[in-house]
C-alpha cells in the first residue's frame, strides 16, 4: 500500500515539492559549509544572523515537518482542503465535479495537475504514487514547471 501523506486533496504528489525534495538538501550544504568557515561561531557579529541561522535550521527539517492533510502545508484558508473535508472525500479525483473550478484556478499553476489526476484515476492511487516516486527520483519538482502568478484558492 502506497503513502497517501505525500498526496495532497487536489492532487499534487508532496515528493515532488521543492520544499520537501530540493530545500532540505539545498539549506544542509550551506548550514555545513557555512559551519566549516566558522559561522556558527563568530557569524553572531552580523546583523540578523541568530533568526537566519534558526531559519536556515527549519530548512533542513522541512522535509519532514509539513502536510497538506493535516493543514501544515498550503495556505490555512485552502478551499480545496476545505471543500475535500466537507465533502469527507480523500482525494478530489473521487468528487463527481472533478475537475471543479478550484482545480482548474490551481491547475493554472501546476500544468500536470489536471493530466495526474485523469492518469490517476487511470491507473489507481498506489500505482500513480509509485509512478510519482519514480519521477521525483529523476530530480523533477514542481518548482521546473509551475507558472506563476497562479490562484490559490482561499474559501
Amino acid at each position: 500500500m502506497a503513502d497517501w501523506s505525500l498526496v495532497t486533496y487536489c492532487g499534487l504528489y508532496c515528493g515532488l515539492c521543492a520544499q520537501k525534495c530540493r530545500i532540505p538538501k539545498m539549506a544542509l550544504a550551506l548550514h555545513d559549509a557555512m559551519k566549516k568557515e566558522g559561522y556558527e561561531i563568530w557569524g553572531e557579529n552580523f546583523s540578523g544572523f541568530s533568526e537566519f541561522w534558526a531559519f536556515l535550521n527549519n530548512l533542513i527539517k522541512s522535509e519532514s515537518n509539513y502536510s497538506c492533510r493535516d493543514g501544515t502545508c498550503g495556505p490555512p484558508t485552502c478551499a480545496i482542503r476545505i471543500c475535500a473535508r466537507e465533502r469527507n472525500i480523500d482525494i478530489c479525483i473521487s468528487c463527481e465535479e472533478y475537475p471543479c473550478e478550484k482545480i482548474e484556478g490551481i491547475a493554472k499553476g501546476y500544468p500536470t495537475l489536471i493530466a495526474d489526476g485523469r492518469r490517476m484515476k487511470d491507473i489507481g492511487i498506489d500505482a500513480w504514487i509509485e509512478e510519482q516516486e519514480e519521477r521525483a527520483k529523476t530530480g523533477f519538482a514542481y518548482a521546473d514547471i509551475r507558472c506563476y502568478p497562479h490562484e490559490v484558492p482561499e474559501s
